[in-house]
């Protein structure tokens, strides 16, 4: 046993430093990012925020309104061959080259992932998502799908550590997502004691990643639009949202009504509530790490997203940076002890 006495940080834990700056408007700060991924060897030009692969959030509804505004969906795993079918028949150009096709890691889901990328040329993205990232079995599976989609473009994760993002990269993974329990609706941290504030996660990961020509999702813990630009002046290539997306009509969740209001279901998705849906139940050897919640239904996505990516090019005006590739070299944070005044309760 050791313990690091090393301080790591939230998104709590900081602001930006103002700088000066010679951009006049929010509206000269340029969102779009193009990357070109290290293994497949792919150009994309796109706002790397993305919804998460949650079966209440990462929709084909959610992948069709954000596709256009540039922004992307991880599409949850648990829609069928046939139902990825239909919506390849209906969706564009710019919506395909944007969602992630997410997979496990079973024998089941390669093959479900072949059937899924042969639909069409246009998907490039696939997600291997898993909780725990640091076994060994990853690093397997993202050798072997590597091997089979040599020119499409592939994330694996979670993890939060140097060490594993460069194995994941050496292995074949283009895009590392990183992120143990930062998220609202996930209790990984309560149950297990493993995590890393997220922050500190990202700027360590992306040290790893971008010495390897890699890329990482900064993936959980963003509660407001400040949070996220946090995340991009860390150093994250994209950032992964789910509990902000959520609630939404495009979110794809279960909407309930109480006393005359409508509310929909979200739900982490290794909580009983996800384990009952897909997997018929909590297994008998591990416990449920995720939260149920009733939100309060927020109409369309369009507003939020919206939101979201202007409060991401007013933190850009703050400190000078006119393209959002510049904010982490313009980023100096500096700790804090409070965030803002809440005498008349939060935003």
């Amino acid at each position: 046993m050791r313990i690091e006495q090393d301080l790591k940080l939230g998104f709590k834990d900081v602001l930006f430093r103002p700088k000066r700056s010679t951009l006049k408007s929010r509206s000269q700060v340029e969102l779009t990012r193009e990357f070109t991924f290290k293994h497949s060897g792919r150009q994309w030009s796109g706002v790397p925020v993305i919804a998460a692969n949650m079966d209440s959030v990462g929709s084909f509804a959610m992948a069709a309104s954000l596709a256009k505004h540039g922004c992307m969906t991880a599409v949850h795993k648990h829609y069928t061959v046939q139902d990825w079918s239909d919506f390849v028949a209906t969706a564009d150009t710019q919506t395909l080259n944007n969602v992630m096709v997410s997979t496990g890691t079973s024998d089941a889901d390669f093959q479900k992932t072949q059937d899924i990328m042969a639909l069409s040329d246009e998907l490039i993205f696939i997600c291997i998502d898993i909780a725990n990232g640091y076994s060994e079995h990853l690093v397997e599976y993202v050798q072997r799908v590597r091997a089979q989609f040599p020119d499409k473009v592939i994330s694996a994760g979670n993890v939060v550590t140097g060490d594993m993002v460069e194995e994941l990269i050496l292995a074949g993974a283009d895009i590392v997502k990183v992120g143990i329990g930062p998220g609202s609706v996930c209790t990984t941290r309560v149950k297990t004691g493993v995590g890393y504030p997220q922050l500190s996660a990202i700027i360590e990961c992306a040290d790893a990643a971008h010495g390897l020509g890699g890329q990482i999702i900064g993936d959980g813990g963003c509660a407001c639009a400040g949070d996220v630009a946090k995340a991009f002046g860390g150093g994250a290539d994209f950032v992964m949202l789910g509990g902000m997306l959520a609630g939404h009509e495009e979110s794809g969740g279960e909407i309930i009504e109480q006393d005359g209001k409508q509310f929909m279901k979200f739900y982490g998705m290794s909580s009983q509530s996800a384990m009952d849906k897909h997997s018929g139940g909590v297994a008998k050897y591990r416990a449920a790490e995720g939260k149920t919640v009733l939100l309060p239904f927020r109409g369309s996505v369009e507003y939020t997203i919206a939101d979201i990516l202007g409060g991401v090019r007013s933190t850009c005006t703050y400190v000078g940076a006119a393209k959002l590739k510049e904010l982490t070299k313009r980023t100096t944070f500096i700790r804090v002890q409070e965030q803002e005044n809440n005498v008349y309760g939060k935003e």
